[in-house]
């Protein structure tokens, strides 16, 4: 070789060893690979199944943002169902009258579909979803109670009954269905993913919380504080990505805003003191009692509208949507539907409320749920702790700009007393007001309002799903696969 010749090129180690392994695999075939690199199947399994866990991956962001999409078309058709029924009621002089015929009829279409169709779409959806968390329970009725069929059937049924003009939320109703278009990404899971139904219903049902709410943190803490019963979630950066990324996909269509618009709710002051505290006691009281109401009513005692419920339900339900009917043309509409206008006027501190609204709202909300048509008591909850919150205002002698930090505390006190997640509600009220100034404020009337409903009542959810009666499950059918 001449001296000034340039030097031989050099291969990289990996490219020798792929020629040797290529010449062996010429040689003898796939046995004679094995011999020259023991290790070679070893690493091959390995970065196969490291591919296979990225796609797993892949597969359940695609169904959260999916997830996002349905909450999303939701929330679009609870917006038109809740049009739809102020379009009625506003429909000539006799538009008020008109709805103590349309909201009983309305009624008695939703419960009859849902009891003949979906009777697992029946209530809140929250009991529903913690009843299908429970391991021991067969994939049979795990179906039952959440399915993607079950949500499509949710989002109708719901919608149907704002359209009546019940005094509901969809905000309940869509953690149900979240979970149920969430847990459909387990068929195209592999069997190695490590990623159970427990996971994807938790996420789902949390991705519906945070989209529906706009509050990403909020449905991170409503899943481990509501949902969750085991001591850690698996995957669970994958679920709380998931939540995050279905909360964006509402960012992307509503923008970026909070659930009651752009509002500034000032820090609350000394002088704002005990009037709070009298906040968080009225509203853990009241909160505690409807929780103890719901409970009792779905339970059911041997007087006789209890025993007309169980032999009528088709008639009771005509019953209670007369009922709340009543309450809304006594009201001029302020009990229809979630209450949102109404809770948001009271926060922009323009809002004037009848005297006895807070009472009316608790009752028709109770009705409506009463009725056992799938309905939510999350945004109703808002808009009487809000009313609980203005009434110790005027009691107190506060100004509309003073009184806006206690309408919130009553929001966030009244949500916890009846939910029973303190954490939930009152970082939920805060996202959603941007209250970041009075988050002690928030967080100590949660605590405090939760703490005097538990000397009333139980955890509602949770009551609520022990008393939920399944279809008996095949003899031979196995536990639902973990």
């Amino acid at each position: 070789m001449p001296p000034d010749a340039p030097p031989p090129p050099t291969w990289p180690a990996w490219f020798h060893r792929l020629m040797r392994l290529l010449g062996a695999f010429l040689h003898g075939g796939w046995r004679t690979v094995r011999d020259v690199d023991p290790d070679f199947w070893h690493n091959l399994r390995r970065e196969l199944l490291a591919g296979r866990q990225w796609f797993d991956r892949a597969v359940v962001l695609a169904v959260a943002a999916g997830t996002g999409l349905v909450v999303v078309g939701f929330t679009l058709l609870a917006e038109a169902a809740i049009h739809g029924f102020r379009w009625v009621e506003q429909s000539g002089p006799l538009g008020p009258w008109l709805t103590l015929v349309w909201t009983p009829a309305l009624t008695v279409a939703v419960l009859w579909w849902t009891r003949r169709y979906v009777p697992g779409a029946l209530g809140s959806g929250i009991p529903q979803v913690v009843r299908a968390l429970d391991d021991d329970l067969p994939p049979s009725q795990q179906a039952w109670l959440v399915s993607l069929r079950l949500s499509l059937h949710k989002i109708g049924l719901v919608s149907c009954g704002l359209l009546a003009g019940l005094s509901i939320g969809r905000e309940g109703p869509t953690v149900q269905v979240g979970a149920g278009a969430m847990v459909q990404a387990r068929r195209w899971l592999s069997p190695q993913s490590g990623i159970d139904a427990h996971d994807l219903m938790v996420a789902g049902a949390a991705a519906g919380i945070a989209a529906a709410f706009n509050t990403p943190l909020g449905g991170i803490v409503f899943a481990l504080e509501q949902l969750t019963r085991r001591r850690g979630i698996h995957h669970s950066s994958l679920v709380i990505a998931s939540i995050v990324l279905a909360g964006l996909v509402a960012v992307a269509v509503f923008g970026n805003e909070t659930y009651f618009g752009r509002l500034r709710v000032q820090q609350m002051g000394w002088s704002l003191l005990l009037p709070g505290l009298m906040v968080a006691l009225a509203a853990g009281l009241a909160g505690g009692l409807f929780a103890r109401l719901i409970v009792v009513s779905m339970r059911g005692l041997p007087d006789r509208f209890s025993r007309w419920r169980a032999a009528h339900p088709l008639r009771f339900a005509a019953g209670c949507g007369l009922g709340v009917a009543v309450i809304g043309l006594a009201t001029g509409g302020a009990t229809a539907g979630a209450g949102y206008a109404t809770t948001r006027a009271l926060l922009e501190g323009q809002g004037e409320l009848p005297g006895v609204y807070t009472l009316l709202k608790f009752c028709a909300t109770w009705l409506s749920a009463w009725s056992g048509v799938p309905a939510g008591v999350f945004a109703p909850s808002l808009a009487i702790g809000a009313g609980i919150g203005h009434d110790v205002a005027l009691f107190a002698g506060v100004g509309k700009e003073a009184a806006i930090p206690l309408i919130a505390m009553g929001m966030a006190g009244f949500l916890a007393a009846t939910t029973g997640g303190p954490i939930t509600a009152f970082i939920i009220v805060m996202e959603m007001v941007s209250g970041q100034a009075m988050v002690l404020s928030l967080m100590a009337c949660s605590l405090l309002s939760s703490g005097v409903a538990r000397l009333v009542t139980k955890p509602m959810y949770l009551e609520l799903a022990g008393l939920l009666a399944l279809p008996p499950a095949p003899p031979d059918e196995p536990t639902a696969p973990r």
